[in-house]
């Protein structure tokens, strides 16, 4: 019989590093996902994304993030994805780490991308959730390069790249909630990663690097 896995491998997909995990973002880990955005991401007087998504009313937003994630597993291929996987916390989910792609089998580049419930920030999780996402990335889904990006009245998100060897590339002028804001751009490549010192442990790869496109590692 198929499983969920079989039709989507991405739901296959577990990284753990410690106490953390990674898994494939399943209907009953969006269900907690969409409880944390709604828990509240940042400050109400910032905002750190090029589009506003977490300001959306209580319920809109639980809504928008399912629909986003929803929209972005049916419109899956090789030459256009967003990998996002849940972020765990000794089993409880506490935010979001993906990947977008385009003609990954011949660019091998995406550019990363994540959040977490506002309670988690400044304890390091996130340094250490990129560093295990970036591992997976290079050691096991193919990635030659990945790239990032912050807007510079961002530092925590641009301290979590720097730690993990993200160098800087070039600042683009945005548009962000009517108003001009300055976005620094980030590449890592394997030479330039900081790994972390706990153990990544990665299960499902395989059929995901084939969903992907490549062959067997």
């Amino acid at each position: 019989m198929l499983t969920a896995a079989d039709v989507y491998p991405p739901f296959g997909l577990r990284v753990v590093a410690g106490p953390l995990e990674l898994r494939g973002l399943t209907d009953e880990l969006l269900l907690e996902l969409c409880a944390v955005a709604e828990a509240g991401i940042h400050d109400p007087d910032e905002m750190p994304f090029h589009v506003p998504w977490s300001t959306a009313p209580a319920g809109q937003l639980s809504r928008n993030t399912a629909a986003y994630h929803w929209g972005k597993r049916a419109t899956f291929s090789p030459d256009d994805f967003c990998l996002d996987l849940a972020v765990l916390l000794d089993g409880r989910v506490i935010g979001a780490q993906g990947v977008a792609a385009r003609d990954f089998p011949v660019t091998r580049t995406g550019e990363t991308g994540s959040w977490l419930g506002r309670e988690h920030q400044g304890r390091g999780l996130g340094t250490a959730v990129r560093r295990a996402f970036c591992e997976l990335l290079f050691d096991h889904l193919g990635f030659e390069e990945i790239t990032s990006a912050a807007f510079l009245d961002n530092p925590a998100s641009l301290a979590v790249s720097r730690k993990v060897g993200y160098r800087p590339t070039a600042v683009t002028r945005r548009r962000r909630e009517g108003e001009l804001a300055l976005n620094q751009g980030l590449v890592l490549t394997p030479e330039t990663f900081v790994r972390g010192e706990v153990p990544v442990e990665v299960t499902g790869a395989g059929a995901v690097r084939s969903f992907f496109g490549l062959a067997p590692a």
